[in-house]
């Protein structure tokens, strides 16, 4: 907070003393933080207007642009939903604020939510594919990018003010939010609140299943009564809770020579974790676990389900600084430039409820507290000319984790990062061109405790990663467009994947990383055709991503035989004695959890989307439908499946648009998932009916109101996504219906 108000201190004296204009017209410009216009890059790209997260039901980061091709999401509940761009997930795909790295714990832990705040964005832009190393280091999958002018770079013409209020059947919830733009004293200042309060959420009856279910799915339903074995099949998902209050404050000061401006974030959370496993195998009933569906819900007198709370509760501050200098020099224009310190953390924890008291002595329920603590400075040289668009980007990060309490699964870990990286976008008479160089060089430095003798070994981790990007497109006709890309990519093992070493109950696993994994290269290639005439169009992207030395999470297979020889070093025996691993995991608490190992193996992505459409005039208004298909396929070199790859999707999208009338049906439908990996089941397909229906009333003075009615699932399909750790304890939720208003004055 002091250096927040020795920024405001700062700008109050740039405004007293006359030192900067402000009444100075400024050039408008697209709001966005790319460092190359998004309307320029070739690769796939989708730039969502802030409007769809207006009108649209509240969700998570990951379910709000789900249906988007090449999108999906591992979701872990209500609350969780992780970006999965082409396959890729985790510390392959980032998350920005205004072209920035979203440095939360998210990357910890598959049941930790994205620190996204949707309240009152500009646009939300996804680039998959080459272009998206323009961003971040190791985005073999691509980025997503949440904008908004929380510091503005434009004056405020008029002032604002936006209040809104939604509620929704699924989880008896409902959420409010305020807004504020206003030009005080040549100074623009942005006020946002939103408070979240969604209770459980529904799903359809017998939809949560257990791992001795499983094996029924292609039984008759006649054969196999879920209400039989488990009584928390009641239509809810317990623990599936989620509240959140967000504020962010801005001000920004425009300038002759440029802007500048601060900002503070500050979002805090409570979220049931739905499934929870434990490593307490004979006291609570777990995924791994005793396979008796009569013992599974009720085990003396305790329902896992109905008796605990397992819950996270979360607070993040970000402190941002951001600004653009126009320089005008002979050899720089424009030097735009960016400081964030954030301070993020996370709490686990369990809750007894009433009548269970005998189980709160047992071990195992002290809280676990995620920290990460981040400092980022950026600058982007603008030296351009009329040839060509170029960039030079600096960008220096120092951060550290520390995980500390039961499940401490973690020593902690430090990463700092300097990176340059050039980009040039330049037009030739046959074909333009995107390229993009940028060199990292990251220090990674963390430590392992000997399980068995409890000694610490320290490692550090220093190592330079080089990554190149090119883009090519060229106009094949007035109607025909096309765009090669290639990309080569290296990725420095994240903290988890070389520090890990514990039981971590998300993912019901005992997880050993390993310090010695080397860094992955991706080579990316995709090509992508537009065409559009008239009122049709259709779009096609194919791309193939081979990946050196792929880093995945891989089970132990019981016999620790064949499986130990394909994917363990030789050192492997140092840690675990595979004759005695069973004894070894009740020795050392693991219970029933699954003994997995963070090991590398060449893989092979490929795959592609497509969508064609037609725009129709209908009456007074324009009627759109569309039909989009998107698949993924990934294997690792020896032939087996990688794990948790999402399956095919075709979309079917309606919108129909009359003055102030916007009317939009939306149809996922979802193939069954058998390209499966080692320890995955088979995933059945579904269909996801979602539809919305916004009006907006013009007022006096030019307020207005936008009134959305919404609904999802309204199929009440049962759902489970493949990519989820937890897809047969945590369905999707059912039907929900919703309505939205949100007055603008």
């Amino acid at each position: 907070m002091k250096k927040f108000l020795n920024a405001i201190i700062v700008l109050i004296a740039f405004h007293s003393n006359n030192i900067i204009s402000q009444d100075q017209d400024v050039e408008e410009v697209v709001v966005s933080s790319s460092y190359v216009n998004a309307t320029e890059v070739l690769n796939p790209i989708y730039v969502i207007d802030g409007s769809d997260f207006l009108d649209g039901a509240t969700t998570s980061l990951g379910d709000a642009i789900d249906s988007y091709l090449g999108v999906s999401i591992a979701d872990y509940g209500a609350a969780v939903g992780q970006p999965i761009i082409r396959g890729m997930s985790g510390p392959r795909v980032k998350i920005l604020k205004n072209g920035m790295v979203n440095r939360d714990v998210s990357g910890l832990g598959v049941d930790h939510l994205n620190d996204i705040d949707l309240n009152d964005v500009e646009q939300v832009e996804i680039v998959m594919g080459p272009s998206s190393l323009l961003y971040a280091n190791g985005t073999t999958g691509g980025i997503i990018n949440i904008v908004d002018d929380c510091i503005s770079a434009l004056n405020y013409e008029l002032p604002e003010f936006k209040v809104g209020y939604e509620t929704q059947s699924v989880n008896d919830g409902s959420a409010e939010s305020f807004n504020f733009k206003n030009n005080i004293g040549g100074f623009n200042v942005n006020f946002g609140y939103k408070n979240i309060d969604f209770d459980n959420y529904d799903v359809p009856h017998g939809a949560v299943l257990h791992e001795e279910e499983e094996h029924h799915d292609d039984h008759d339903e006649e054969d196999h009564d879920e209400d039989e074995h488990h009584d928390e099949n009641m239509g809810f998902i317990n623990n599936s809770d989620y509240a959140v209050e967000a504020t962010k404050f801005g001000i920004s000061k425009v300038t002759d020579w440029g802007y500048i401006g601060v900002s503070i974030d500050n979002l805090e959370s409570v979220y049931g974790i739905p499934f929870h496993g434990d490593e307490h195998g004979d006291e609570h009933g777990d995924e791994h676990g005793d396979e008796d569906g009569d013992d599974h819900g009720d085990e003396d007198g305790h329902d896992e389900h109905g008796e605990e709370r397992i819950f996270s509760t979360t607070d993040s501050e970000s402190f941002t600084i951001k600004g653009s200098y126009n320089v005008n020099g002979n050899l720089v224009n424009k030097v735009d430039f960016t400081y964030r310190e954030s301070d993020y953390t996370l709490t686990e924890a369990h809750e007894e409820e009433e009548g269970h008291d005998d189980h709160g002595d047992e071990e195992g329920h002290a809280p676990t507290t995620f920290a990460n603590e981040a400092v980022e400075y950026g600058a982007v040289f603008d030296i351009s000319n009329e040839n060509s668009d170029q960039k030079v980007v600096i960008n220096i990060v120092d951060e550290d984790n520390s995980i500390v309490g039961e499940e401490a699964f973690m020593n902690p870990a430090n990463n700092e990062e300097f990176t340059i990286g050039y980009y040039i976008s330049k037009d030739f008479d046959l074909f333009n061109v995107d390229l993009g160089m940028r060199i990292d060089q990251i220090d990674r430095s963390g430590s392992v405790t000997d399980e068995d003798h409890g000694d610490i070994d320290n490692y550090n981790i220093d190592d330079t990663t080089n990554s190149f990007a090119v883009s090519m497109g060229r106009n094949l006709s007035d109607n025909l467009d096309i765009s090669l890309g290639y990309a080569s990519v290296e990725r420095l093992p994240s903290v988890i994947e070389l520090f890990m070493n514990g039981p971590h109950m998300a993912t019901g696993r005992f997880e050993v990383g390993d310090p010695t994994l080397q860094s992955e290269t991706s080579n990316n290639f995709d090509i992508t055709l537009n065409y559009e005439k008239d009122d049709f169009y259709a779009y096609a992207s194919f791309y193939v991503t081979d990946v050196d030395n792929y880093i995945a999470l891989i089970d132990e297979e019981d016999d620790h035989d064949d499986h130990e020889d394909e994917h363990h070093d030789d050192d492997e025996d140092e840690h675990h004695d595979d004759d005695d691993h069973g004894d070894d995991h009740d020795d050392h608490g693991h219970g029933n959890l699954i003994h997995a190992n963070y090991m590398q193996e060449d893989a092979e992505f490929d795959g592609y989307e497509f969508e064609i459409g037609r725009t129709l005039n209908i009456g007074m208004g324009e009627l759109k439908v569309s039909f989009g298909r998107d698949v993924v396929n990934a294997k690792f070199s020896d032939g087996h499946y990688v794990p948790r790859i999402n399956p095919a999707r075709n979309i079917y999208s309606l919108s129909y648009k009359q003055n102030d009338i916007v009317f939009k049906l939306n149809l996922k439908d979802v193939d069954k998932q058998s390209d499966i990996g080692e320890g995955e089941t088979v995933t059945k397909g579904y269909r996801m009916l979602d539809t919305r229906l916004t009006k907006t009333f013009n007022l006096r003075d030019k307020s207005e109101l936008r009134v959305s009615i919404f609904g999802n699932n309204l199929l009440d399909e049962v759902a489970r996504n493949h990519s989820s750790w937890v897809k047969n304890e945590v369905p999707l939720p059912g039907k929900n219906i919703g309505v939205k208003f949100n007055l603008t004055f």
